[in-house]
């Protein structure tokens, strides 16, 4: 097998997990937020953020590894309309991330204590949860649309 093909190969799995990482966690905690029972949420955020540090952290790293040498190797400039709006959307979504780890961690310490204690989550922990949600949406759009770029490579007008 080429070296090309195992990078394709790196670079397809890693968008699944990641994506699939998201996804799943979102699915989860968002449903675990609405079940009003504090002991589910101690579990379930804390078993996002071991999700988000085993599966997501290296497919964020592995992602544009793979993707820009896959580039490089197939003669590709990043100006490359797909090409760059995939790395422009895969930022924005990294942007999104960021804080939401932030927030995750803040939350999962939150229900932790809560659980050990008056079983009552604070009203901060209700405003992180709105923010964690609201960046969600737009981080799952734009890798939504990054898979369609990967898949398709449309030339977008040029």
């Amino acid at each position: 097998m080429s070296l090309y093909l195992i990078l394709k190969w790196l670079h397809i799995v890693s968008s699944v997990l990641l994506v699939g990482t998201g996804l799943g966690s979102a699915f989860y905690m968002f449903f675990t937020n609405r079940s009003g029972n504090v002991q589910a949420q101690a579990v379930v955020t804390r078993l996002v953020v071991r999700a988000d540090w085993w599966f997501t952290t290296p497919t964020v790293l592995i992602q544009p590894a793979t993707g820009l040498a896959m580039a490089a190797m197939a003669g590709l400039p990043w100006s490359t309309p797909w090409l760059a709006v995939s790395i422009a959307l895969y930022l924005v979504a990294g942007a999104c991330w960021l804080p939401v780890v932030w927030l995750q961690l803040r939350m999962r310490d939150m229900a932790a204590a809560a659980a050990q204690g008056d079983g009552v989550l604070p009203p901060l922990y209700w405003r992180y949860a709105r923010w964690w949600e609201a960046l969600g949406y737009p981080a799952f759009v734009a890798m939504a649309v990054v898979f369609y770029l990967m898949v398709n490579k449309p030339t977008l007008g040029v």
